[in-house]
């Protein structure tokens, strides 16, 4: 019987949640929220540790899948079910997934990307236009 690899995303999770919101490794010093959403066709519940930018008073997250070809499973998820839950550090709150485009989309990532280089180079790996998402937040 073979027992089947935990996701990598689960130790992130775990850490997160045990330090208020700290992590080590690749998000050292980053700020890191985790992005629940619910699965486009099933409804499963999901949790994502998601970079994000807190920015204008306003919270975004960036669809980047480090530049991958193709958009990660959460970004399909909120688009069919854009109301979530997010955890920063050690709060949860609900917040409604709002897609940004054009010239607001290409400010916003512009920003991210000045905060944090990587984000350029995963858009200069890629064709496609990285998503940029606010989380707006109902309270």
């Amino acid at each position: 019987m073979s027992v089947a690899a935990e996701n990598p995303n689960q130790a992130v999770i775990r850490e997160f949640r045990a330090n208020q919101g700290r992590v080590g490794g690749g998000f050292e010093g980053a700020p890191l929220l985790l992005l629940h959403t619910r699965g486009a066709k099933s409804g499963a519940k999901r949790v994502h540790p998601v970079m994000y930018l807190a920015h204008e008073g306003r919270t975004f997250v960036f669809a980047s899948k480090a530049g991958a070809d193709s958009h990660p499973g959460w970004y399909h998820n909120l688009l069919a079910h854009p109301e979530v839950e997010v955890e920063i550090g050690g709060t949860t709150r609900s917040a409604r997934a709002v897609p940004v485009a054009g010239v607001e989309r290409d400010r916003i990532y512009a920003e991210q990307v000045n905060r944090f280089p990587g984000f350029g180079e995963y858009q200069s790996k890629t064709a496609r236009v990285i998503p940029v998402v606010e989380l707006a937040f109902g309270d």
